[in-house]
C-alpha cells in the first residue's frame, strides 16, 4: 500500500523525507553551545522543567568548551567512515538556542555554515524566545541554507505546562508557529507522552491540537525519569505517586496517536532513550530503533496508518 508520503511504511517518516528534499543522505549534527534558559536563569522562573536533564539526550562530543566548528568536525568524523557522502544539518540542540543577544546568536550559526559540507541548521528552542528580528534573519539565510526551527511543545494542555514548571502556555507556541510560518520557516515541534496528570485520552487528544498547526515535523517520546532531574528526585521519593508508561501499553498509545495525525507531517522520532546512568524509568530494555520496530509491527497488526482516523478540522 503506497501512501501520500510516497512509500509502504505506515508513517511519514523523517529519513525518507531528508532523502527525497536533499536526494541523499543528510545527517543531523547535535550541538551544545552553551545556552541556558529563560526558566533556569530567573527571567522567567527557576529550576528550569521539572523532567529536564539535557545530559539525557546529547552526545558524548557535545561539551560546549568545543566551540561550534570543532564539535562539528567531531560530529562528522564519527559519521563520515559509514555515510563518506553525507551532508550535515548543525543542530542546536541543548537549551535554548535563541535565548541569546541577536549579534551573538548570528556568530554562532554563522560558524556552523562556514564548516565543510553543512547545508543548514536545526535550532532548538522555546516558543517564547523568538524575537522578530531572529525571524528575520532565519528568512533570510533560508534563501542559501535550509533551516527549520524546533520548539519544545511538550504538551498543548495549560495546565500540564504549568505543573511542569514550563513558563509558557499553549497559546505561545500557537503564536510562535503562526509567525514562523508567515517567513515559510519550516517548524518542528517536540512532544512528551506521559506528563504527569495527563491519562490516555489527553495524550491523544494532543494529536488533534498538532493537527491544527502548520508544523512540518513532529518528535513524541515517552515521559523518562530522571536522575538530576526535580521529577527524577520527586519519582525517586515517592515512586508509587507517579505513574510509568508500560512498553506495550506506549507502543499501542503512539500507533493510535499516529492514526490520529494529519498524513503531511514528517514524525521524526516516536521515543527517546536517557544514558543508562541517568535512566529511572521506565527502564524497557530497548534502543529507539527496536521499539520504532515494535511501533510499525502493531501498526500493522492493527492495519493502522498515519493519519487513518485523522478528520480535518
Amino acid at each position: 500500500m503506497n501512501h501520500p508520503w510516497g512509500h509502504a511504511r505506515p508513517y511519514n517518516d523523517f529519513a525518507s523525507y531528508l532523502r527525497r528534499y536533499f536526494g541523499g543522505r543528510v545527517q543531523k549534527l547535535s550541538i551544545n553551545a552553551g545556552f541556558t534558559c529563560p526558566n533556569r536563569d530567573g527571567s522567567k522562573g527557576s529550576g528550569g522543567c521539572t523532567f529536564c536533564n539535557n545530559e539525557t539526550f546529547k552526545p558524548a562530543y557535545c561539551e560546549p568548551a568545543s566551540g561550534v566548528r570543532e564539535q562539528l568536525e567531531t560530529g562528522k568524523a564519527f559519521f563520515s567512515s559509514r555515510y563518506p557522502d553525507a551532508r550535515y544539518l548543525a543542530y542546536f540542540q541543548a537549551y535554548t538556542n535563541t535565548y541569546a543577544d541577536l549579534a551573538y546568536l548570528k556568530d554562532l550559526y554563522g560558524q556552523a555554515l562556514e564548516v565543510e559540507g553543512v547545508v543548514g541548521l536545526v535550532v532548538g528552542t522555546r516558543p517564547d524566545c523568538l524575537p522578530d528580528a531572529l525571524l528575520d534573519y532565519f528568512a533570510d539565510l533560508q534563501k542559501a541554507y535550509y533551516v527549520t526551527v524546533e520548539l519544545g511543545v511538550e504538551s498543548t494542555n495549560d495546565a500540564t505546562l504549568k505543573r511542569v514548571n514550563r513558563g509558557h502556555d499553549y497559546a505561545s507556541t500557537c503564536d510562535a508557529v503562526a509567525r514562523l510560518r508567515a517567513r515559510n520557516l519550516p517548524v518542528g515541534a517536540h512532544l512528551i507522552l506521559g506528563l504527569p496528570g495527563e491519562d490516555r485520552d489527553q495524550m491523544l487528544a494532543h494529536a488533534t491540537a498538532i493537527n491544527r498547526l502548520d508544523i512540518s515535523y513532529l518528535k513524541v517520546h515517552q515521559l523518562q525519569y530522571v536522575k538530576g532531574s526535580q521529577l527524577g528526585r520527586q519519582f525517586m521519593a515517592r515512586p508509587q505517586d507517579f505513574e510509568v508508561l508500560k512498553l506495550d501499553d506506549y507502543v499501542d498509545l503512539v500507533c493510535d496517536f499516529v492514526a490520529l495525525l494529519r498524513p503531511d507531517i514528517v514524525l521524526e522520532r516516536f521515543a527517546s532513550q536517557a544514558p543508562h546512568d541517568l535512566l529511572l524509568a521506565p527502564r524497557w530494555g530497548l534502543k529507539n530503533f527496536e521499539l520504532v520496530h515494535r511501533v510499525e509491527q502493531r501498526l500493522a497488526e492493527r492495519k493502522l496508518w498515519q493519519g487513518k482516523h485523522y478528520t480535518a478540522s
